[in-house]
């Protein structure tokens, strides 16, 4: 039982050391077998690798190794899969009882106790400083989001930054307080627009939302000629998808007017249909179609497609999308489609535009 314990200790030793509260850790065992030949000098005397062996199967049964099965293996005989994940560190309850209670007023701590491993002291600082928060949040302004988080939290980016703030993420699903709860909001993001010559803002009716940067200025100077389509008051530059996080500050800054006639034109391929087709399902109050006079026109440029790499192709979103087409120009859609080809915004400048007058 001696031997087998000097191996036993070894191992379990390394396994906590490296076991993490919230993450898997992935595990070599031919790296773990060479520490073990380095710091046991008997290991081959008393036939270490049988115990090595039977130790890392135990752990496997308790579940806090888990094999990862890629047909690679340790190369030894009994055979062992090469990689495993140490699974998460199971702690036990941390905090104190008593002060929960305290506490049980405002929050259901029920996540907490299913999982003990979120009970730690950063965690405990973080919920009285939102306790303390929320006893007198009836007299606080809404603020933005980063702002409140800096206060409560001391960083604006806890609740925004997964990659930075990895416990941030879920912070408040965990201790079931929301964002109206906090006194604070995300907002919209400001966009870049062109308000033509002479309109006043009241006067507003038709928006042109422009994916590129490129289309933007030539749309700017087709309106100032008087030859763009749809006549639009305003010009929204979109900023690819970004517009999907901007548009609601569309109402910050121009009159509640349900009146309004959005259109939206974008590259047409993947992205670009995804792009209008999630702006329509978000924010459905609004009146927003595909700018279709601008759509065919980029149509009849199909001799300058080229390839459509990296994009996510959402089905459901091309269907919607060309659903707005005759059957005639869904035919040359379902063509870009198929090659995996798209067409540019940039097909469209004051020359090609020309062609049209």
């Amino acid at each position: 039982m001696a031997v087998i314990n000097k191996v036993e200790v070894r191992v379990r030793q390394f396994i906590e050391d490296i076991q993490h509260p919230q993450q898997k850790k992935k595990l070599n065992v031919n790296v773990l077998e060479s520490q073990l030949r380095i710091h046991i000098e008997d290991y081959f005397d008393m036939d270490g690798y049988t115990l090595f062996h039977d130790v890392i199967e135990r752990l496997v049964e308790e579940n806090i190794l888990i094999p990862i099965l890629n047909k690679q293996t340790n190369g030894r005989h009994p055979a062992l899969p090469l990689f495993y994940w140490v699974n998460i560190k199971k702690e036990i309850t941390k905090w104190n009882r008593l002060e929960m209670l305290k506490l049980n007023d405002r929050f259901d701590f029920s996540y907490y106790e299913n999982h003990p491993e979120w009970q730690t002291e950063d965690e405990w600082f973080r919920v009285r400083n939102l306790y303390t928060f929320l006893k007198s949040s009836q007299d606080r302004q809404i603020v933005s989001l980063e702002e409140r988080s800096l206060e409560l939290f001391g960083h604006e980016k806890f609740l925004t930054d997964s990659d930075l703030f990895p416990e941030g993420k879920g912070f408040l699903q965990r201790i079931g307080v929301s964002m109206e709860e906090l006194k604070c909001m995300k907002f919209g993001e400001p966009f870049v627009f062109w308000l033509k010559p002479g309109v006043q803002i009241a006067d507003i009716k038709r928006v042109l939302i422009v994916e590129n940067l490129s289309f933007f200025h030539t749309c700017v100077q087709l309106l100032e000629e008087e030859i763009l389509d749809y006549e639009p008051e305003l010009i929204i530059y979109g900023e690819g998808k970004k517009i999907e996080r901007s548009f609601s500050f569309f109402f910050k800054l121009f009159p509640k007017d349900s009146s309004y006639l959005f259109y939206y034109v974008g590259d047409l391929d993947a992205e670009g249909y995804s792009i209008c087709m999630r702006l329509i399902d978000k924010y459905q109050e609004c009146t927003i179609q595909p700018a279709l006079k601008i759509y065919r026109k980029m149509l009849d440029c199909m001799v300058q497609a080229n390839s459509e790499t990296g994009q996510v192709r959402n089905e459901i979103h091309r269907e919607r999308f060309f659903s707005w087409f005759t059957e005639e120009e869904q035919n040359s859609l379902n063509e870009l489609w198929a090659a995996k080809t798209r067409i540019p915004q940039e097909v469209l400048t004051i020359e090609t535009w020309r062609r049209w007058m």
